[in-house]
């Protein structure tokens, strides 16, 4: 079975050399960003912010903190995505701001959901489980990014394998709001990469597909 969206997941693949010497259109880059903006998540909460790390010299960097792999350095742009170290009420009422601003209504139209959303906050955060469940949340985002790059033929690589304490002393997030939760270096695969064309290697649908 052959369509756009299969050929395009069967093609890609989690790249391990990256061709440094090519760099992602600015018009291609741009609806990647914007299918980031796009992502789903719960509430439409979008516990998240993205950086586009494109600096030389602070990729180099951050390559000792990502177990020395060379993506990070060699891709032509790296998402790290950041998540909030503990959701904030303020960020809850910015989001209902925005939702107001888009779609109309007021913010006493929205009392209920404000208080549904801040008492679903309130109950994760007595758990200890804020920045549990907004990890959770990015990886939807990471999902989102993949597949769209793959659509334009453009490589990625999901890593979760660096020191997000380390990350965020590079990145200037210490101490802040926000906290490295994984990475996704994007650019084109190398000749070089070895593994680049590789048959994947995937259960049958009938292993991990059940239909009731």
């Amino acid at each position: 079975m052959s369509t756009p969206l299969l050929d395009a997941l069967n093609w890609r693949y989690a790249t391990k050399v990256f061709d440094a010497s090519r760099k992602i259109p600015a018009d291609q880059w741009q609806e990647l960003e914007q299918s980031l903006v796009l992502t789903p998540s719960s509430f439409g909460l979008q516990p998240w912010k993205f950086l586009v790390v494109q600096d030389q010299a602070l990729r180099e960097s951050l390559v000792t903190h990502a177990w020395n792999q060379r993506q990070v350095a060699d891709c032509s742009h790296l998402l790290v995505i950041t998540i909030p170290r503990a959701l904030s009420q303020a960020h809850i009422d910015a989001n209902i701001e925005r939702m107001i601003e888009v779609r109309g209504g007021t913010a006493e139209a929205l009392d209920g959901f404000r208080k549904m959303v801040c008492g679903f906050r309130d109950s994760v955060e007595a758990k200890g489980g804020l920045q549990t469940w907004a990890k959770l949340q990015s990886y939807i985002a990471l999902g989102q990014f993949m597949l769209a790059a793959a659509t334009l033929r453009i490589d990625t690589c999901p890593m979760e394998g660096f020191i997000a304490e380390r990350f965020d002393e590079v990145l200037g997030l210490a101490g802040g709001e926000y906290t490295t939760s994984v990475l996704c270096p994007a650019g084109y695969r190398s000749p070089d990469d070895a593994y680049g064309h590789l048959p994947k290697v995937r259960f049958e649908a009938s292993k991990v597909i059940e239909h009731r």
